[in-house]
């Protein structure tokens, strides 16, 4: 899988911005439960007071406050607090200060400048609670001043005395007894109930002042929401585009892989295209590159964002509340063990799923070429059955992976239910001993949730991964397979001229990891304006040696000389220009007849081209058709029959003007009016060309300058037809089986 990555060197700029892209809505998503524990801790719990130091204070609660102080802790209080005077402000300045604080005509206040929040915070903390304490409605508080009366006047019920008249009247050896201990015992409470407290304090202060608390707290809600709002747009935004630009990438890469592959098939030899399959390398071409490519989507939009999601996530779990991490731990550990069971049982299945994939191609390329020949034998109802056991095979396989994989989104969603009922159960404890807030459970609940959802989706590759993962390997082993039959890599011409003598020297030829030889000891030479016919037995190795000219095999032993220089260290360009081949079974390409025999040389004129069409007595029945030239030949040129196929055949290889031609069994299917007429016209228009000939026919070849007989891969005989009725047993025979006696006799 990895080998396929060097096809996104050309997007990198592309995935350097959708990492980018994914950083960012990485941070919206993680910010959002930050906004919400505020939105609950803070607007809803604290009214909107985000800091437990008061904006402005009044003197009297401000000396209230310092007489719990220490002397370092009131120091830095005053240094941050000026007393606002009437004097020291413009008119206007003053005016915004009365509407914002409507008792600053009638109390003197102080004004905080905005400094060393967090020192003045922890300064103002302990004197606060002791103060809300003091003074506080609730039964605590009451116990409090009563307790606090009992020690310094007793006798005194806190109905009929101010507290603070109390305490001012304290000595201050006595203060500096009391004090401390009272701030002892307050400091022993956790840091959320002296928050809280803070909060409650400054809140009281604040209505005391006159400050519309209710406003400020919808004000802090409707900004937090507006953020959290314009946060869930941006990484909406960035999650569009970085679905867009993951669709082109991958789509880029599907279209690199598939040219790749096809230029890599292109330049197979034979020896390649028997090791791998037509239907597996279309199978490979299609539908393993369609698996690539759509994990690709996946892995671009996923891949990069989930780990960036689930490490953001995990520092904010840490930050909020490190005391429920446990928890975390045991849902990840759950995760890891249901991935890993589940991937256990279905990989193997995975890896089959594509070679069950070929083999329904295969069976359905079989029956659909072959449907003319199944129905005249009526084995329509067997050919059912095969491919019924190759869909059947394919469907349980993918039905035993899917219910596999139906478990596990299931499961994982049970986790995370449970997950979240844990949360709850823990949190709730925790907020009833005050050391959590609820904000801080709810953030801790959806950054838990965001771990888990990262986790899943890794999951969903991992799904996809395992086929992709095959067809990965299955594409790689296309690209990486080198072709038997290369270029040389210096063109080495040692003959001279372009004549066409093409000459065999001791040639052998072994198919690979076969045990015996296909052809031994082959040596002959086919010379320009001369006729060479191959002929002997089906399976004595005339295709084979045909196939060794244009380098479609190369040979084992010996050589093939083409004009005084070895084919082998020509250019392939070179030699197969220099040929006109027409192979045994006539191969048509969609488009019109015209463009069939232009195949091999786009450049021919339409003189020419109809000069090949007559030479190869096509003409008759192009002209026969109303449109000529212009007719359509369907895919495979099944509208055409096999005779006018082998016609056009020829006559795309005579557009060539080649030095050679190659005809391999060519007019087999031509009846023999046909045949003679196209045999006389060859012989008289292609003069200058060295022609070979296959055939099975003895009347096709009986005029050849050069006769050749193979059997069992060798040749048994050499020479014209009446030299080898006189000294060529296998000859002979082929010639009684299908030459009347009379004929044998006039021989």
């Amino acid at each position: 899988m990895l080998k396929l990555l060097k096809f996104l060197k050309k997007s990198v700029i592309a995935i350097l911005a959708v990492i980018i892209l994914l950083i960012i809505q990485a941070n919206c998503d993680l910010a959002l439960p930050t906004y919400t524990s505020d939105i609950i801790n803070t607007g809803i719990m604290k009214n909107g007071i985000q800091s437990s130091v008061p904006d402005v204070i009044r003197k009297t609660e401000l000396d209230k406050i310092t007489l719990f102080m220490t002397d370092v802790e009131e120091s830095t209080v005053l240094q941050h607090y000026t007393l606002m005077n009437e004097q020291d402000y413009s008119a206007d300045e003053w005016a915004k200060y009365l509407k914002k604080y409507p008792l600053l005509d009638t109390d003197k206040m102080y004004l905080w400048d905005g400094n060393e929040e967090p020192a003045l915070a922890d300064a103002f903390s302990l004197p606060m609670m002791l103060v809300l304490s003091l003074e506080g409605d609730s039964d605590t508080s009451k116990a409090t001043r009563q307790s606090l009366l009992d020690q310094i006047a007793p006798g005194f019920k806190q109905e009929d005395v101010d507290i603070f008249s109390i305490i001012l009247q304290i000595p201050p050896d006595g203060m500096a007894q009391m004090v401390p201990a009272m701030r002892d015992k307050v400091s022993a409470m956790s840091d959320m109930i002296l928050t809280a407290a803070n909060a409650s304090y400054v809140k009281a202060e604040y209505e005391a002042i006159g400050i519309d608390v209710g406003h400020m707290q919808s004000n802090y809600i409707l900004y937090t929401g507006g953020l959290m709002l314009g946060l869930a747009l941006i990484g909406m935004l960035a999650a569009i585009l970085v679905t867009l630009i993951a669709a082109r990438v991958s789509s880029k890469m599907g279209r690199d892989l598939r040219s790749n592959v096809f230029q890599k098939v292109l330049s197979f030899s034979s020896k390649e295209m028997d090791q791998f399959s037509t239907a597996s390398l279309i199978t490979r071409s299609t539908n393993d590159i369609m698996q690539v490519q759509n994990l690709m989507v996946w892995v671009i939009r996923i891949v990069i964002y989930a780990p960036i999601l689930a490490f953001g996530a995990v520092i904010k779990v840490l930050s909020t509340e490190s005391s429920m991490s446990w928890i975390l731990i045991v849902a990840v550990g759950a995760i890891f063990v249901l991935i890993g069971s589940l991937m256990i049982i279905a990989m193997p299945k995975f890896k089959l799923m594509q070679k069950l994939v070929d083999r329904i191609n295969l069976v359905m390329r079989e029956i659909l070429s072959g449907l003319p020949v199944i129905r005249a034998f009526s084995t329509v109802d067997h050919e059912k059955k095969r491919f019924d056991k190759a869909n059947q095979d394919l469907t349980k396989n993918t039905l035993f992976v899917s219910r596999v994989m139906t478990f596990m989104f299931p499961i994982l969603f049970l986790i995370m239910n449970f997950v979240s009922i844990l949360i709850i159960w823990v949190g709730a404890k925790g907020i009833d001993q005050g050391t959590i807030q609820i904000g801080d459970m709810i953030a801790f609940i959806q950054y838990t949730m965001q771990i888990i959802m990262a986790f899943l989706m890794l999951t969903m590759i991992s799904v996809m991964l395992p086929r992709a993962s095959v067809a990965a390997k299955r594409i790689d082993e296309i690209l990486t397979t080198k072709s038997s039959i290369i270029d040389p890599l210096k063109e080495e011409i040692t003959g001279t001229g372009t004549n066409g003598v093409l000459e065999f020297n001791n040639v052998s030829f072994r198919y690979p990891n076969a045990e015996e030889d296909v052809l031994s000891d082959i040596s002959f030479t086919a010379k320009p304006g001369e006729t060479t016919a191959i002929i002997g037995s089906t399976g004595s190795g005339k295709s084979t040696l045909i196939n060794l000219i244009p380098r479609f095999y190369d040979v084992t032993k010996g050589s093939i000389l083409l004009d005084g220089t070895n084919i082998t260290s020509m250019k392939l360009s070179r030699l197969r220009n220099m040929l006109g081949y027409v192979p045994q079974k006539g191969v048509l390409f969609t488009g019109t007849i015209e463009s069939n025999i232009k195949f091999g040389n786009m450049s021919t004129d339409d003189e020419l081209m109809k000069k090949a069409a007559r030479i190869a007595q096509a003409e008759e029945f192009i002209d026969d058709n109303s449109e000529g030239y212009q007719t359509s030949i369907a895919q495979g040129g099944t509208n055409v029959s096999g005779g006018q196929k082998q016609r056009l055949s020829i006559a795309r290889a005579i557009t060539k003007n080649p030095a050679v031609y190659v005809f391999d069994d060519s007019f087999s299917a031509l009846d023999y009016k046909t045949d003679s007429k196209l045999r006389r016209t060859i012989k008289e228009e292609l003069t200058d060309s060295t022609i070979i000939i296959v055939a099975q026919r003895i009347s096709t070849i009986m005029n050849a300058e050069q006769i050749i007989v193979l059997e069992d891969g060798r040749i048994v005989g050499n020479g014209t037809h009446r030299e080898l009725l006189k000294n060529c047993e296998v000859y002979q025979q082929i010639a009684s089986s299908q030459l009347s006696k009379e004929e044998l006799d006039y021989e």
